[in-house]
Formats: structure tokens, sequence, C-alpha cells
């Protein structure tokens, strides 16, 4: 039997797939709590799902209890979809940004998955999501710091997985395999699909929170039809 969701909150929000995935579980019936460093924009979303907004910086531990404090009750579905990405030639990176980068992707996802995590063992049920990329499993030329924060990210969804899954606790990985569809990001004419739809993707997370406990994936990889692989 699958789980039944009630609320959800999603750091690391924006304008972008976290959107789309608010919007999905607002739909099911879910009430929405939404986190980002900066919540400036998210006004408009908020009304359209009638969540409440948290100002949270995942990477700081007083900041991400305090989030989790705010929220009576406790959700019992967290998504963490924050990540830093800076690019350039190996010899050329700044270790601040290659720093701030783990810290965001990584590091952050360790501090709210801990804290979710605290939070629904005594009840032995709730979901814990990961949003991944490319760079989880395949670490690009020039974008060092991004792959080595999501391959910890993903090392750490699957840690989690395979310690929390018996204890009732489904923990999931997205490799998001391509790039996302927005206003500022369309396919060009001759390559239609090229790009990920956001709302499909949201609604690949909503199918997974309604698996059956017999049958629970731990990653789900998503990409367009017509790319190659």
């Amino acid at each position: 039997m699958a789980e039944r969701y009630t609320s959800a909150l999603i750091v690391g929000a924006g304008a972008g797939l976290s959107a789309s995935v608010a919007r999905a579980f607002a739909a099911a019936g879910m009430q929405i709590a939404l986190a980002a460093r900066s919540t400036e924009g998210l006004a408009a979303l908020a009304r359209q799902t009638k969540a409440s907004v948290h100002r949270c910086d995942a990477t700081d531990r007083a900041q991400v209890e305090e989030l989790f404090a705010a929220i009576v009750p406790a959700p019992d579905v967290v998504l963490y979809n924050a990540s830093y990405r800076v690019r350039g030639p190996l010899v050329d990176l700044d270790p601040r940004d290659v720093a701030r980068a783990i810290e965001v992707s990584a590091f952050g996802a360790f501090l709210v998955a801990q804290a979710a995590a605290r939070r629904m063992l005594p009840r032995g049920r709730g979901a814990i999501l990961f949003t991944g990329a490319s760079a989880s499993v395949k670490g690009y030329a020039q974008s060092a710091a991004f792959a080595m924060g999501k391959f910890a990210l993903r090392g750490l969804a699957e840690s989690m997985a395979r310690e929390l899954a018996p204890l009732g606790i489904h923990v999931a990985h997205f490799v998001i395999d391509g790039g996302i569809r927005s206003a500022r990001r369309t396919e060009p004419p001759d390559r239609p699909d090229s790009l990920l739809d956001p709302d499909a993707i949201a609604q690949t997370y909503l199918h997974v929170l309604q698996q059956p406990r017999s049958a629970w994936s731990w990653e789900v990889a998503l990409r367009p039809w017509v790319e190659k692989f």
C-alpha cells in the first residue's frame, strides 16, 4: 500500500522545477512550505499553492533547525532542491567557489535530511527527496565543482535509502539528465522535446511518492526521449 502524504517542505524553492513540484504536490492535496536563501520572487507561487514561505540558508545548521521548528506539524515530505554551480578550467577555479558548491549541493542536503529524518523516525514514515543532475553520475570537463557536489549528494541519498527505508522512510534521488525548459530556455525549432518539461518532472516526483512500499525506487533518471545516452 502506498503512503498518503499531507505536507511537503521544498528547500531551494524558486521559479523553475521546484515551482512545478510545489504546484503538483499542492494539487495532490499537500500543504506546502517553501524555503530559500532569498525568498524574493516566491510570493506568486505561495499564493498559487497556499504555501508558507521561510527564509533559510540550508548550509547553516541553526537556520535549518529554525526552519523545521517553524513548521508544525513537521512535514512528511522534504525535497532538497538547492545547488550551486561554478564552471571553468580546473586550474582556474577559485577554491572558495568550489567549497561553496560542495557546501550547498551536499552539506546543506545533509543538514536538511538529518533534521527531516529526526522528525520522521519516531513516526516510522515520511519521504526525503533529492534533486540530482547529469553531474550526479557524469563528471563533465570544466565542471569539477558541480560534479563533486552532486556526486556527494547521490552518495548521501543512496546511503540514506539503505539505512532509512527499512525504518519506513522513503528516500529517493532524481537524476535530471538534461536541460530543463523555462521561459528563458526553450528548444530550438529543429530540436523539439530536447529539453525536459518541469511539470512532467514534477509528476514523476509525485509518482515516486505514490509507490507501494513493496516496490520503492531509490533513484530515477529522467531525460528527453530524443537525447542520446
